[in-house]
């Protein structure tokens, strides 16, 4: 091996591990036991989830469907898994105290499905505040939801 690829290859292996360390502190993700960093989700507000944290980390998608099919086409309204609930325990806060919108990478939803490389649609529709904060704020802009949405579905494809 000649000293130029070896040097090449040291340059490559630095880069990657400085990499990966950047990455653990800019997107909350922690190593694991192993070397994988994974992603660190805010917490919520409550005492516990609705479900036990590992089911919901792996079906919350699948429990979200079925609530929306109950409430559009049986007009049935439930707490448990109510997307609204989600977004009221687990806002994060800004710097200016606020909830942040999904346009910031902090949001709880982002934090998961931005390492998954999952597309995060909801919120075309919804709101990725808190409606209450966002009274209490003086605004409710659902139009400024769906930009920042749109921002960010922009950057994924890119």
């Amino acid at each position: 091996m000649c000293v130029r690829h070896l040097f090449a290859v040291l340059v490559v292996g630095l880069a990657a591990i400085l990499g990966e360390a950047s990455l653990a502190q800019d997107t909350k993700q922690v190593p694991t036991a192993g070397r994988t960093p994974v992603p660190l989700p805010a917490k919520g507000k409550g005492e516990q989830c609705v479900a036990p944290v590992e089911w919901m980390r792996r079906n919350h998608m699948t429990a979200l469907e079925h609530q929306r099919d109950r409430t559009v086409r049986e007009g049935i309204r439930t707490r448990q898994f109510s997307l609204k609930g989600c977004i009221e325990c687990h806002a994060v806060p800004g710097a200016n105290g606020r909830p942040v919108g999904v346009a910031d990478a902090r949001h709880f939803c982002r934090t998961c499905h931005d390492y998954a490389a999952v597309k995060l649609d909801c919120f075309e529709c919804h709101a990725s505040r808190p409606a209450e904060a966002a009274q209490r704020a003086g605004r409710i802009d659902v139009q400024k939801d769906v930009a920042e949405l749109a921002r960010y579905l922009e950057g994924l494809e890119r």
